[in-house]
């Protein structure tokens, strides 16, 4: 009895210690359980394009992690065709406002105005440090001095292949190849992985400079791994590769071999490497150079005093100079490849320049592509060119041009090397996006890991997963003279009427008491018919205004906006009904 208590409580004894070991194994697994729990998780990285995306110029992104910000190029583009009077177009930086404590620097990829024209505006409403290479920096002042912000900017110069740290954010600027000295491409090291921001690029294995762009320190980061690549598409429609910028040199040399006429080369101001050949074959036929144009002498004397433009001593003479010399003796570089209005070329085509004279001893080089919208423009210069006898040169005849923007074979090798997790086409038109991200779906970034922006939308990335999470403000901000943004779509639009329509003012003066007219009415017509040769329809306008008049005192209107509304609607209706055309109306009505 006694052996078989024993064994009976034994089991029950054995039983306690094992559920008490189970419950003491059981705490520590508790615990790293709580450790899991509350493991460090890391914060996306937000990437957000302000301009650049869906069309061509303003430049901007901004990427964001935590309480930190960079920016990366701040540039302008040109007014469009119906954005009367306007002179330039900056990117909304409403967000960068509301955040600008948060900002660690402005980062330039290269000097072009697509990527650095918008600095001044951006510097007047905050204080932010610039990082940029040599040239860049150079064009940056410059810009700063004509606004008179130069000494008030903090400007960090850098040099390719330097690397900067601005808080959780390290910048590795790496040498990349475009139509201008010192561009770069932006390895953007974050806490969730690298993004490659390729700025505008091509490959070029004979650039005039020798500086090749970095394909090794491309590759080694590919190997490490790249979460994202933000890549130009600017020519991404277009196949097969981008000429050698050395090619134009080839036929620059043979149309200055043995010509005995006046040289006159139109080009982009900021190409330096295409001024650089200009100055080879001036140099080589011993030609005197002058320059034409307030854009093109900046960006000369630039490169000239920081040693990227090569030249003789005394190869350059002042505009004024030029009538010292015989015609072959010259070389005139001037703006103007597009056709501007007010460029010193179209100047010249017409005849209004008044320090050059184009003869039918000229010969007009136009060494540009015209930017699509432009055609008609180059057109119209050519055409004015001949007329006058001179022999015009241009990219149809020749090949004067090269971009400086990467075709299809390029950007597949730039994503050969790179091997990006995902894909974010940058830099053009929503067409050019389009083709970029085919592209990148043949060389095997899948379809969902691509992702087609636009300005203001919201990349949340990090490596596991990326996803498009909302929208910040962002659009276009119009320059009109020294005035910011204060030209908008209403304003446009009575621009819009008045250019296509004209307008009809009405002045009346008239007793506040009685309603009977004093003075008036009187009509001036602006844009809408030659007054003298339309005596009779103004007078029936005068006959309307009154009639319009007297059915507002029938029905005691005297309030001054019911009466010139109602003289508006009254007028519109005549007026159309006579001549089919619909001006502004403006009545002013004074009250004695």
């Amino acid at each position: 009895m006694i052996e078989k208590t024993e064994k009976d409580s034994h089991p029950v004894k054995s039983g306690m210690v094992k559920s008490k070991v189970k419950r003491e194994r059981t705490k520590p697994r508790k615990l790293k359980e709580e450790k899991k729990e509350f493991t460090f998780k890391k914060e996306n990285l937000k990437i957000i394009p302000l301009g650049g995306l869906q069309e061509i110029g303003k430049n901007m992104t901004v990427f964001e992690y935590g309480d930190e910000m960079i920016v990366v190029d701040c540039g302008l583009a040109f007014p469009e065709d119906d954005m009367l009077g306007v002179d330039l177009v900056i990117p909304d930086i409403t967000y960068l406002e509301k955040n600008k404590y948060k900002i660690k620097g402005l980062i330039i990829t290269h000097g072009h105005e697509d990527h650095i024209g918008s600095i001044p505006y951006l510097l007047k409403q905050m204080d932010v440090p610039i990082y940029a290479t040599r040239l860049t920096m150079g064009l940056i002042k410059n810009k700063l001095e004509e606004h008179h912000l130069l000494k008030k900017t903090r400007l960090k110069e850098v040099k390719q292949g330097q690397t900067i740290t601005l808080g959780n954010f390290r910048v590795e600027f790496i040498r990349s190849c475009h139509s201008i000295p010192d561009a770069v491409i932006l390895a953007i090291h974050t806490p969730v992985g690298v993004v490659l921001h390729t700025g505008d690029f091509k490959i070029d294995y004979t650039p005039i400079d020798d500086e090749r762009m970095d394909m090794g320190r491309i590759a080694e980061l590919g190997n490490k791994g790249i979460l994202a690549l933000m890549s130009d598409s600017t020519n991404a429609e277009r196949k097969g590769y981008t000429m050698s910028e050395r090619s134009v040199g080839e036929v620059f040399d043979k149309l200055f071999l043995n010509c005995t006429k006046r040289i006159v080369v139109a080009t982009f101001a900021s190409n330096v490497h295409r001024v650089q050949q200009i100055v080879n074959a001036a140099v080589a036929n011993k030609r005197k150079i002058a320059v034409c144009g307030r854009s093109m002498i900046n960006m000369i004397n630039v490169a000239r005093e920081l040693g990227y433009i090569q030249v003789p001593d005394n190869v350059f003479i002042d505009i004024d100079m030029i009538k010292n010399y015989k015609d072959e003796q010259l070389v005139i570089i001037t703006t103007g490849s597009q056709g501007e209005t007010m460029s010193a070329l179209t100047r010249m085509a017409t005849g209004e320049h008044k320090k050059v004279e184009i003869t039918p001893n000229d010969l007009i080089i136009i060494s540009a592509n015209p930017i699509p919208g432009n055609e008609k423009l180059v057109s119209k210069v050519i055409d004015d060119l001949m007329k006058i006898g001179a022999e015009v040169v241009y990219s149809s005849l020749e090949d004067i041009h090269v971009s400086g923007h990467a075709c299809q074979e390029e950007e597949k090798l730039m994503l050969a090397l790179t091997r990006p997790k995902y894909f974010i086409p940058v830099h053009g038109e929503y067409r050019q996006l389009v083709a970029h991200a085919e592209t990148a779906q043949k060389m095997g970034v899948e379809k969902k890991n691509i992702f087609m922006m636009s300005n203001g939308r919201v990349l949340e990335i990090n490596e596991k997963e990326a996803k498009l999470t909302g929208a910040v403000s962002s659009g276009k901000i119009l320059v009109d003279g020294l005035g910011v943004g204060d030209v908008g779509n209403i304003v446009l639009r009575d621009r819009q009427h008045l250019s296509q329509d004209g307008l009809i003012v009405i002045v009346l003066t008239m007793d506040s008491s009685t309603g009977e007219i004093v003075a008036g009415p009187d009509v001036i017509s602006r844009g809408f018919v030659y007054v003298r040769e339309s005596e009779n329809l103004m007078e029936d306008v005068k006959g309307v205004i009154r009639q319009s008049l007297r059915k507002c005192e029938e029905k005691h209107i005297k309030d001054w906006a019911s009466i010139k509304s109602i003289l508006k609607e009254e007028l519109r209706e005549y007026i159309f009904q006579k001549t089919k055309r619909n001006p502004m109306l403006l009545p002013i009505i004074m009250e004695v």
